[in-house]
């Protein structure tokens, strides 16, 4: 029997009505001797997951000698702040329970594909250190990725964004604040995390001005990155285990994370 780990104790906030009862959780994927997780988020236009973009991940992670824990966060008919309430709470539970996982506190890095690479972004520029006082422990920690791994990521609301995302997130009528404020590339931080990201040219789903759009941002700030852009290959790939010239995708990332020190 699969293990998971509801994120609430008690009804997760924000949730759309008629669906109070729907928990956002968390399933680990736990390396024996592993100091380090990664948080993956599977894609699906912020209306399903992928299953493909989950708990595969987490094995790919696994042998390579690193804890996983799959997210399972709130989608349509959910919309903001439920996602993002759902991927801060999971960092902070993780942090939390570090020493229980035997994890460095220190060492948590989001992954995710498509919408959940908007989420993943989205993490990794719109967060808090905490509420040091708060009466729930997990609520003191920061919420703050050490690092972002962005697969062929929804990262705009604008130009170049995929409609369905924007629509699933932030409803047909969100204002032109909201969209600003939910286009990655417009939120990064002088101490955002470091990423590695990936797309291919042809992406016909999400464009790839999404990943060179966050890419140009980060680099702005001074911010290291590792880009790779594919020539060829369909949205939705995940370990692209059947394109050659893509499935390289997971060794160039777990390079990069041994060289980060993960």
């Amino acid at each position: 029997m699969t293990t998971t780990i509801p994120l609430w104790d008690h009804a997760a906030p924000y949730a759309a009505q008629g669906h109070e009862d729907e928990m956002p959780h968390l399933i680990p994927f736990i390396q024996p001797g592993s100091e380090s997780a990664v948080i993956v988020c599977p894609g699906g236009g912020y209306g399903f997951l992928a299953d493909h973009e989950g708990a595969p991940i987490a094995e790919l992670l696994n042998r390579a000698g690193i804890s996983a824990f799959v997210l399972n966060y709130r989608v349509a008919p959910h919309q903001h702040p439920a996602p993002i309430t759902d991927g801060q709470r999971a960092i902070r539970y993780v942090r939390a329970h570090a020493e229980q996982y035997g994890i460095n506190p220190a060492k948590i890095a989001v992954l995710g594909f498509s919408a959940g690479g908007h989420l993943t972004a989205t993490l990794g520029t719109l967060y808090d250190e905490g509420q040091p006082d708060h009466e729930d422990l997990i609520e003191r920690q920061s919420s703050r990725p050490d690092r972002v791994i962005l697969c062929y990521p929804v990262i705009t609301m604008e130009s170049y964004g995929h409609a369905g995302s924007r629509e699933n997130l932030l409803g047909s009528d969100a204002s032109a604040k909201q969209i600003k404020a939910f286009s990655a590339e417009q939120q990064v931080r002088a101490d955002a995390p470091e990423a590695f990201i990936w797309h291919t040219s042809d992406d016909q789903a999400v464009p790839v001005e999404n990943s060179l759009r966050y890419a140009l941002a980060l680099g702005a700030h001074g911010i290291p990155y590792d880009l790779h852009v594919f020539e060829k290959g369909s949205h939705g790939l995940g370990l692209a285990e059947d394109n050659h010239a893509v499935r390289v995708w997971s060794d160039l990332c777990l390079t990069w994370l041994k060289n980060q020190g993960w």
